[in-house]
């Protein structure tokens, strides 16, 4: 298995809804994304996708959160706007743009912080 990985940011402010604690008050953070892409073959140019191929893709995403109020951001006007779902919800966005036969997103990592990070994958 190859596995290529590109990193991206955005900044952004949430609040946890129902988090008994400081986290419930509208506070930000500087996020940091992982992407990892994953292929059993290389296409013909020795690669499993081209890195500014998969940072098209994180980018569209991240523009979409840059700068925002998550909790007004669909889906996180519904669901919680935590490291955890924001990590499902990449993943599932990434997935969806990924159109090259053989190649998939093996996981997603959001850090929050230099220290703490939620990871999603299947």
């Amino acid at each position: 298995m190859f596995e290529i990985t590109v990193e991206g940011s955005f900044s952004s402010a949430h609040q946890l809804r129902e988090y008994r604690g400081s986290c419930e008050n509208l506070h930000g953070h500087n996020w940091r994304i992982e992407v990892s892409l994953g292929s059993n073959k290389l296409d013909s140019l020795g690669m499993v996708l081209d890195f500014r191929s998969l940072k098209g893709e994180v980018e569209a995403i991240v523009d979409r959160l840059d700068h925002k109020f998550l909790n007004e951001v669909p889906p996180f006007d519904v669901i919680n706007p935590t490291a955890e779902n924001i990590s499902k919800y990449m993943y599932e966005q990434i997935s969806g743009g990924i159109d090259t036969p053989g190649v998939k997103v093996l996981k997603v990592k959001v850090w929050e912080s230099e220290k703490a990070a939620a990871t999603y994958y299947e």
